[in-house]
C-alpha cells in the first residue's frame, strides 16, 4: 500500500514541482526544464497524496542518469516526507530551500540518524545553489575542486548539421533507396509495393572553445579551464585551445577523464599564462592553422576572454571577420559583462563585436548554464 503524502495547504501541482526542482538542482542533479514540466504534467495525473505515485513520476521525469538515483532518493525523502517550505518567489534566482528536520510532534530520540541525513541535505542544497551563483573570482580552492562537478554536468550539444552520408528514412526523404525497394519486392513477386527512401545524416557539430589565458583574465582562467576540460570529455568532436601571447592547443592534454591529471598536463604545456594578450595574433594563428581550412567550418566557436588586447584592434577585427565566415555561430563569452554599468569600451572588445552572434556572461556556473543553452539553440 502507498505511503500519503501531505501536501501543505495552498501549494499547487507545479509549484511543489518547481521547488522540487530547485532542491535536486541544488543536490547536483542536472533537471532542465522540459524535464520540470514534464514532471508538472505527471502530476495532473497521479495522485498528489500517494508517496509511491508522486516518486515514480518525478524518477521517470527528473532523473536521467543511473548515478543520480540514489541521490534523488535522499532528495525526495527530505522534500517530500519532511518538507517544511518552498522558496518565496518562482520569478527570482533559487533561494535556499528550507527544510523540516524534526517530526511534527517533536524531535524524536530514536529520529536522531535521519535528522543528520536531512540536515547534511540541507547544507548540500543551500552551499551548491550559492555556488552556482557565486563570482569564479571570489572562489576558494575548495569551492573551485567543487565546481567541477557541477560543470560536468553541463550539456554541451549544439544543434546537429546534415551530412553527405545518406541514411534510411522511415516515410519520405531526398532520394530513392533502390536497394531496399527491391529487396521488399521480392516478398510481393517482385512488384516494388512500398517505395523506399533515403535522407542525409545528421552529425554532432564540432565545439571549438578558445580561452583567454593573459593577466586580466587570471581570476576567471582557472575556472573557465575546468569547464573547457568538462567540455572535452562530455562530449565529442570539442577541440579547446588557450591563448595569451601565443596560442596552444590543449584538446590531447583535456582528454583525460581524471581532472588532475587533465589539468596538471594542460598547466605544463602553456608557457604564456598570465602574460600578455595578442588577440588579434592568436585568431590569425587559428584561423591559418586550423579555422579556416576546416576545425572552425560549420563549428560553433567559444571565445572565453574579457576583450582586453594589447594588439592592433584592425588585425583582430580582419580575423574576427574571416571567423565569422566560415562558423556556425560565434559565441563571445565575457566574465566583466555581469558588472553594473559595462560597456564593450575595451579596443579589443569593440572590434571583435561587431562579428560576434551571441555576446554572453561568464563570471559564475549559472552564467555558463545560460551558454549551454545559447549553445543548443538553432
Amino acid at each position: 500500500m502507498s505511503t500519503a503524502l501531505k501536501q501543505p495547504a495552498g501549494s499547487s501541482a507545479d509549484e511543489m514541482a518547481v521547488s522540487f526542482a530547485r532542491v535536486l538542482r541544488g543536490a547536483g542533479i542536472n533537471v532542465p526544464i522540459d524535464s520540470v514540466i514534464t514532471f508538472v504534467q505527471a502530476l495532473d495525473v497521479v495522485s498528489m497524496t500517494k508517496r509511491d505515485d508522486v516518486y515514480w513520476a518525478g524518477r521517470a521525469t527528473l532523473v536521467h542518469r543511473p548515478e543520480d538515483q540514489q541521490l534523488y532518493d535522499r532528495a525526495f525523502a527530505v522534500f517530500w516526507e519532511r518538507r517544511n517550505a518552498t522558496d518565496a518567489d518562482e520569478d527570482g534566482p533559487p533561494q535556499k530551500i528550507t527544510l523540516l528536520l524534526d517530526d511534527e510532534d517533536g524531535p524524536d530520540e530514536n529520529n536522531a540518524d535521519a535528522q543528520d541525513d536531512n540536515q547534511t541535505m540541507q547544507m548540500r542544497f543551500t552551499a551548491n545553489e550559492s555556488l552556482r551563483s557565486k563570482d569564479f573570482a571570489q572562489y576558494t580552492d575548495e569551492e573551485l575542486h567543487e565546481s567541477q562537478r557541477l560543470m560536468h554536468q553541463l550539456r554541451l550539444a549544439g544543434p546537429p548539421r546534415h551530412s553527405l552520408r545518406l541514411t534510411h528514412a522511415k516515410r519520405s526523404g531526398s532520394r530513392h533507396d533502390l536497394r531496399r525497394t527491391v529487396r521488399a519486392s521480392l516478398a510481393f513477386g517482385g512488384e516494388p509495393a512500398r517505395l523506399h527512401w533515403r535522407k542525409p545524416s545528421e552529425r554532432q557539430r564540432r565545439l571549438v572553445v578558445l580561452l583567454d589565458i593573459s593577466g586580466s583574465m587570471e581570476p576567471y582562467a582557472r575556472a573557465l579551464l575546468r569547464f573547457m576540460h568538462a567540455a572535452v570529455v562530455g562530449r565529442q568532436r570539442v577541440e579547446a585551445f588557450t591563448f595569451g601571447t601565443r596560442l596552444t592547443r590543449l584538446t590531447k592534454e583535456l582528454n583525460s577523464r581524471d581532472p588532475d591529471k587533465a589539468l596538471t598536463r594542460a598547466a605544463a604545456q602553456v608557457p604564456d599564462w598570465s602574460g600578455g594578450t595578442r588577440l588579434g595574433e592568436s585568431l590569425r594563428r587559428f584561423n591559418a592553422t586550423w579555422g579556416v581550412r576546416g576545425m572552425a567550418r560549420g563549428a560553433i566557436v567559444v571565445v572565453l576572454s574579457d576583450g582586453w588586447d594589447r594588439g592592433d584592434p584592425e588585425v583582430l577585427a580582419e580575423q574576427m571577420q574571416r571567423l565569422q565566415r566560415v562558423a556556425f555561430r560565434v559565441v563571445w563569452v565575457n566574465p566583466l559583462k555581469v558588472t553594473p554599468g559595462y560597456a564593450p569600451l575595451a579596443r579589443g572588445m569593440a572590434a571583435a563585436l561587431p562579428y560576434v552572434d551571441d555576446f554572453v556572461e561568464g563570471h559564475s556556473i549559472q552564467a555558463l548554464e545560460h551558454l549551454t543553452r545559447v549553445i543548443s539553440r538553432d
